[in-house]
């Protein structure tokens, strides 16, 4: 018996709501004049992508399919071979699967249980293997982290790197774990506002496990090299390897209104286009969760008016794209580029939408 996720269930019983009850939301999630009558989903497809076909704002899908964040953390439901279809008269969004006689047929409430097999054929709400190495890889780390941090003090036989199963003894408290991760700490992330240091990019080294923890407080920790990325060697930090994180992003508006400037472009380059990775100087200390959406926007210059002798007058700020966050810190988040007109800069701003 095919098996439907229990998300499924949750969007049959939604679809009758009408978009008309989103009226009031701060961004309003309106058809494009041009959207097709329908799309097949096929391999490759996100959920953003395929809404952005529809929708002039593409993270808008949750609402035009009115999925609520509270209902459904994991939105994967649509698969290969479905029908994605503009209901023009209902104002919304409908998944159907293909009939023999060339029609669409609604996909029905089902009240089965997940199936995780069918679950790993489902399109992703984003490309997510582009943002899966920055998720359980240190990316920033704060003043406080960088000074209490486990550093390599000794290596085997003196080697100035370490490679795959060489011996580094580590000097620092260690708390509970075993499995960390070795970091050299990269360029001080500085507000473009403020100019105040708000972190460090961690440059990711590779990977240590514990083989003998110290027994007195003059006493080295004993480490295996599991893994390297870059070179490793005296003076490299460690932090715990992180858990594996739940892939389930549901796009949304950040709670708060944000007003963020992009701090850093990941790779040390000074430009940024689709699917690359940038830094802004907000973080859960200003409301800022997994899954905001943010408004990418060029500063507007400020200009002399020639056609008179009046004082100068500052150019409106020019959206180009979307930023979408998915790591989040107290002060520093990162968010992947989403469908730009133009090329992200640090100082650009990113904002909530409107």
């Amino acid at each position: 018996m095919k098996k439907f996720s229990t998300a499924t269930c949750l969007f049959a019983l939604a679809i009758l709501t009408p978009l008309s009850a989103f009226a009031k939301s701060p961004s309003k999630c309106e058809f494009l004049a041009n959207a097709p009558d329908q799309h097949k989903v096929v391999r490759g497809d996100t959920l953003w992508g395929i809404s952005g076909k529809f929708l002039q704002h593409p993270w808008c899908w949750p609402q035009v399919w009115n999925l609520n964040r509270d209902q459904i953390r994991d939105p994967h439901w649509i698969y290969p071979g479905q029908i994605v279809y503009f209901d023009r008269v209902a104002g919304r969004l409908r998944l159907g699967t293909p009939t023999a006689d060339g029609g669409i047929a609604n996909v029905r409430q089902s009240p089965q249980i997940r199936s995780s097999e069918l679950n790993r054929d489902a399109i992703p709400a984003i490309p997510a293997n582009i943002i899966e190495p920055f998720l359980v890889q240190p990316l920033i780390i704060e003043e406080n982290e960088l000074t209490s941090a486990p550093r390599i003090m000794a290596t085997q036989e003196g080697r100035v790197n370490l490679a795959k199963g060489d011996k580094a003894y580590v000097r620092g408290t260690l708390g509970d774990g075993t499995s960390f991760q070795a970091f050299r700490p990269g360029q001080a992330l500085k507000d473009p506002e403020t100019k105040e240091i708000l972190g460090y990019e961690a440059i990711y080294l590779g990977t240590l496990k514990l083989q003998r923890a110290a027994t007195t407080d003059n006493e080295a920790h004993s480490f295996s090299v599991v893994s390297t990325k870059e070179e490793m060697g005296i003076g490299d930090r460690l932090i715990t390897v992180p858990p594996t994180p739940i892939l389930n992003y549901m796009p949304h508006a950040p709670a708060k209104q944000i007003a963020a400037r992009i701090m850093s472009i990941y790779g040390g380059v000074t430009q940024a286009g689709q699917n690359q990775v940038v830094s802004v100087n907000r973080g859960k200390n200003d409301g800022l969760d997994i899954g905001s959406v943010l408004r990418l926007s060029r500063l507007g210059q400020i200009v002399q008016d020639r056609t008179d002798n009046a004082k100068p007058i500052k150019l409106p700020d020019e959206q180009y794209g979307s930023l979408f966050i998915f790591r989040v810190f107290n002060r520093i988040s990162y968010g992947l580029v989403m469908q730009v007109t133009d090329s992200v800069q640090v100082g650009d701003i990113a904002k909530s939408p409107e």
